[in-house]
C-alpha cells in the first residue's frame, strides 16, 4: 500500500480531535477510523459513496478499501464487495 495523498479540503487535526489516536484507513488525512466494528462499517459505507471516493485518486480509494477490509476481521465485521 502506498501513501495516500494529502487533501486540501480536510484537516488531519480534526480527525484526531474527533476520534483520538486511533487507526485510520486514510492515515494521511485522518479519515475513516477503523478502530471499532462500528467505525469499520461506517468507513466501508462512506468510502463506497461516489462523492466521497471522488475526493481521492483510484489508487488511494483502493488503498483505503484494503485497509478497511484488513481491519474488518478483527471486529468480526463482514465486508460485502
Amino acid at each position: 500500500m502506498g501513501r495516500i495523498d494529502k487533501r486540501d479540503d480536510v484537516s488531519p487535526r480534526e480527525g484526531e480531535r474527533e476520534y483520538g489516536d486511533v487507526e485510520f484507513a486514510d492515515p494521511t488525512n485522518k479519515k475513516y477510523p477503523i478502530d471499532t466494528a462500528e467505525h469499520v462499517r461506517a468507513a466501508w459505507s462512506y468510502i463506497n459513496h461516489a462523492d466521497n471516493a471522488a475526493k481521492y485518486s483510484k489508487a488511494d480509494v483502493a488503498d483505503i478499501k484494503r485497509r478497511v477490509k484488513r481491519a474488518a476481521p478483527r471486529f468480526d465485521v463482514e465486508i460485502d464487495d
